[in-house]
C-alpha cells in the first residue's frame, strides 16, 4: 500500500471517529436543498407528482416512494440513500 493511500485511510478513520456527520432525515435534506437552491415546493412537483404530496412529505405526513427517491436523486445528483430512512421508503406512500 502506498504511503498516500495509507495516510488517506488513517485520516478518513480519524474523521469518522472524531467528526462524524450525523445522518439527516430525508425531509431535512430536501428542505436544505430547497433553501440552498432557492427553490419552492412547486419546483418539486415533477419529482413528487403534486404540490400536496411535497407538502405532506415535508410535514412528515408521508414518506417517499421509491420512484420519488429516484427522481430526487436524479434532480439533485445525489445518491439515493440520502433520501432513504431505513425501512421508510414506501411505508406510507
Amino acid at each position: 500500500m502506498d504511503a498516500i493511500e495509507l495516510l488517506t485511510l488513517l485520516v478518513e478513520r480519524y474523521e469518522q471517529e472524531h467528526y462524524s456527520i450525523p445522518a439527516a432525515d430525508p425531509a431535512s435534506v430536501v428542505r436544505f436543498l430547497i433553501e440552498q437552491q432557492n427553490l419552492t415546493q412547486r419546483d418539486l412537483i415533477p419529482q413528487f407528482g403534486s404540490e400536496s404530496a411535497v407538502s405532506m412529505f415535508l410535514s412528515g405526513q408521508r414518506n417517499l416512494t421509491i420512484e420519488q427517491v429516484r427522481r430526487l436523486s436524479a434532480r439533485f445528483k445525489l445518491p439515493a440513500d440520502v433520501f432513504i430512512t431505513k425501512g421508510a421508503v414506501g411505508a406510507r406512500a
